[in-house]
């Protein structure tokens, strides 16, 4: 099979692999229909994430179909469309029964693309199956559904929880990307007052707009002041950092109120400046962490019923060969308008399961 690999910094192919195979009994093989290229991705590109080694298959947000599985997997089955969560979760450790699964200590947490192959393949092998793919129903269209394998369940874990988001409140989200523009529609559950949305990129700052911000206001045209203004210089409620950069990071700091709260979801690849000379006496509450996808069954739901605006954050489709053109116009995205990647060939009308002997191909 062919899959995204990297190469080492900077470097990306899509090229043959060996096709996976089930491994343990928990294992289940699914070929890809749909993929998406994160963030984080790019931050593996940079060599922000050093444990990624060169020859791994990246990506670990996908929605596919079941075409093998181990022995001891019950609640899927081959011919079954599922939503491959980016956190993978061996349910027993003590994290796990905690439902903290990004922070598995029995083989999970984010592990696909990260350090075992990940999605962006025409087949992966999804490790602890029963916990790690969900079922998904005819109602939900593929190209919204692989938004719940990653991006929505960190804006609603990392950001909105973590950040406590109350009716009323005054929430600022630094960064328009992808996460950023989930955290702006599902804070919105949650009745804010405001939502103002900071970022570089007009067109993502458009989007944000859509979706349901307030006030919209590039990086460079003073979102400190524009706070500052909004809230009689008291400062938000809630600051939510969706880039992962350092002076992103110090701005939020700046920006949350006393007994404020500044939720970090950025992946982080540089040391940030920790203020605490002028923090300590201010209250103020950050908070950080990989998100668990303990959220992404109720989350399902609500995309089920309609609730969660997917169909403006996927601007860019492709064929799943053009793996390179996606990464380029995804790592542009103030250039290209890109908000979302998505890439995935003709939907499948039936399922021809494969051979679990076939080599590489």
């Amino acid at each position: 099979m062919k899959a995204a690999v990297f190469q080492g910094p900077g470097e990306i192919a899509w090229r043959d692999v060996p096709d996976p195979a089930v491994e343990d009994p928990g294992d289940a093989v699914v070929r890809v229909d749909v993929v998406t290229v994160c963030g984080t991705d790019l931050h593996i590109l940079k060599g922000d994430v050093p444990e990624v080694t060169p020859g791994r298959v990246l990506g670990h947000e996908a929605v596919g179909t079941v075409v093998e599985t181990g022995r001891d997997v019950r609640t899927i089955r081959p011919g079954d469309r599922v939503l491959i969560s980016c956190i993978t979760a061996c349910g027993r450790c003590g994290f796990c029964r905690e439902a903290r699964y990004g922070q598995c200590r029995g083989g999970g947490g984010w592990i696909l693309g990260h350090l075992v192959d990940g999605t962006q393949a025409e087949y992966v092998r999804v490790p602890f199956a029963d916990l790690s793919a969900h079922p998904l129903p005819n109602a939900v269209d593929s190209f919204d559904a692989v938004l719940l394998a990653d991006i929505f369940p960190t804006a609603y874990e990392v950001g909105v929880l973590n950040g406590g988001v109350k009716p009323g409140d005054t929430v600022v989200v630094v960064g328009a990307g992808p996460v950023g523009l989930a955290a702006v529609a599902t804070a919105r559950l949650y009745s804010p007052g405001r939502i103002i949305a900071v970022d570089l990129a007009a067109s993502r700052l458009a989007t944000a707009r859509k979706l349901g911000a307030d006030a919209t206001v590039t990086a460079d045209e003073g979102p400190e002041q524009l706070v500052e203004d909004l809230t009689d210089g008291l400062g938000a409620d809630v600051v939510m950092e969706a880039v992962g950069v350092p002076d992103t990071f110090e701005m939020c700091t700046r920006m949350v109120r006393p007994g404020g709260r500044v939720a970090n979801i950025g992946v982080h690849g540089k040391a940030a400046q920790l203020h605490l000379e002028d923090l300590w006496i201010k209250d103020v509450t950050i908070t950080t962490g990989l998100v668990d996808t303990s959220s992404t069954p109720t989350l399902l739901r609500m995309m089920a019923a309609g609730r969660l605006p997917a169909a403006d954050l996927v601007t860019h489709r492709f064929e799943t060969g053009q793996m390179e053109e996606a990464y380029d116009v995804f790592a542009r995205a103030r250039d290209t308008g890109a908000v979302k990647v998505a890439l995935g060939g003709p939907q499948h009308t039936a399922v021809q399961l494969r051979d679990p002997a076939a080599g590489a191909g």
